[in-house]
């Protein structure tokens, strides 16, 4: 094994918290290979630049030596995390649950080695307990405890419902860890309460509780809400190369540096230096550009990410008049494509906007727009075009 001290220093960076961190340094003196734990419902059937903060920390383990277990909770999805949400979530029906876990599978190896990757379903473990199983599991924890949770508790005193199977859902992710006796769990900030049920639930069966990492939530392009694709500002990893580029390409300066320390491989030392090269009067723009053919290389190859470079830059310079009008326009918390198209007087109406992009003539920084209900967000810069001769550079702040 690396240097310890070293070995610490890259697992912890970008993390949020460990718990505890004297357990896994513990566990990391012992020299064997860690199960290193990482839960996944498959409740959508894309992974974005979100979820791979929590899978390149995955990756590290794997570079270090220790076995990787990508859980794809095809039971609890059927239940529903309730974490951070504000009402009950409709579970998914088994065969939705199983379509969406292919398509996982097949996805995480994008950033996963499948050579190093033990992949697991909880519905193995879960099913066989069983009704008897189930009542022995919630009897280890209290409804009063239940309520400590931050989302269960507002939902409570708002009088919001809480349907019972919900408490059931941190005991069984709970429970997944005592199924493959994990030395470490992986998870985002919003898992905190059910990553440390884990905990509990090992102590209580004698096994040494598993040490917590929890990873940042990333936030999505508009930079306040987390990427999500409920809220359209995401980037999915499977996304064509070009498409990647001009969502990077539009984030605000201030968050690319946020994406940066949570989605760049680069050394911390190469990073600080960009920013004192920004603070010394270097163009955003071009570590912009940089931090889009990393990733994009990641996810395709690097001709594909010079070719989505010069792509955007024949699409920046494109057919645009020299006297093309700058517009500042007020995105709030993200505005529709049709609105941004009519209060930048490029069309008479929203219905005009939606009937012009379903007829292909409406471009962003020269690529047809094809989506009439795309949001974007502040901090977007782009050239829009309406058919041949209506144009305007529209900054969104």
């Amino acid at each position: 094994m690396a240097d310890l001290d070293q070995v610490l220093a890259e697992i912890r960076r970008g993390t949020d918290e460990i718990l505890l961190e004297a357990d896994l340094l513990e566990k990391l003196k012992e020299g064997r290979p860690l199960r290193i734990k990482l839960g996944a419902d498959p409740t959508a059937p894309d992974i974005h630049l979100g979820h791979t903060v929590i899978l390149n920390k995955l990756r590290l383990f794997q570079e270090l030596g220790h076995e990787v277990i990508f859980l794809i909770g095809d039971f609890t999805g059927m239940v529903g995390d309730p974490s951070g949400k504000n009402s009950t979530r409709p579970p998914l029906t088994r065969e939705q649950v199983l379509a969406n876990a292919e398509t996982y599978k097949e996805q995480v190896y994008k950033i996963l080695d499948p050579a190093k990757t033990r992949i697991e379903f909880n519905s193995s473990w879960l099913e066989p307990l069983g009704a008897a199983g189930m009542i022995r599991l919630a009897s280890k924890q209290t409804v009063a405890r239940m309520m400590e949770r931050d989302d269960f508790k507002k939902r409570y005193a708002s009088g919001q419902s809480i349907a019972i199977h919900e408490f059931m859902y941190p005991l069984l992710q709970g429970y997944d860890s005592v199924a493959l006796q994990a030395d470490v769990e992986l998870g985002g900030t919003d898992q905190k309460f059910n990553l440390l049920m884990g905990r509990e639930l090992q102590k209580a069966e004698g096994q040494k509780p598993q040490a917590v990492i929890m990873m940042p939530l990333l936030e999505g392009l508009d930079g306040v809400k987390k990427m999500s694709k409920s809220a359209h500002n995401y980037i999915g990893v499977s996304e064509p190369a070009n498409e990647m580029f001009g969502k990077l390409m539009s984030i605000s300066d201030d968050l690319m540096w946020r994406y940066f320390e949570l989605l760049s491989f680069r050394p911390l030392a190469e990073i600080e230096q960009f920013k004192q090269d920004v603070a010394n009067g270097s163009n955003p723009r071009d570590i912009k550009i940089a931090l889009a053919k990393e990733i994009i290389t990641r996810f395709h190859d690097a001709a594909s990410a010079e070719s989505a470079y010069q792509a955007f830059v024949d699409r920046s310079k494109g057919m645009i008049p020299d006297d093309i009008e700058e517009i500042e326009l007020a995105a709030g918390e993200g505005i529709a494509i049709a609105n941004l198209l009519k209060d930048a007087d490029l069309v008479s109406s929203t219905s005009e906007a939606m009937r012009m992009i379903k007829q292909g003539a409406v471009k962003m920084d020269g690529e047809k727009l094809e989506d009439s209900r795309m949001t974007l967000f502040a901090g977007t810069v782009a050239v829009f075009q309406v058919g041949k001769r209506k144009f305007a550079k529209v900054t969104l702040v």
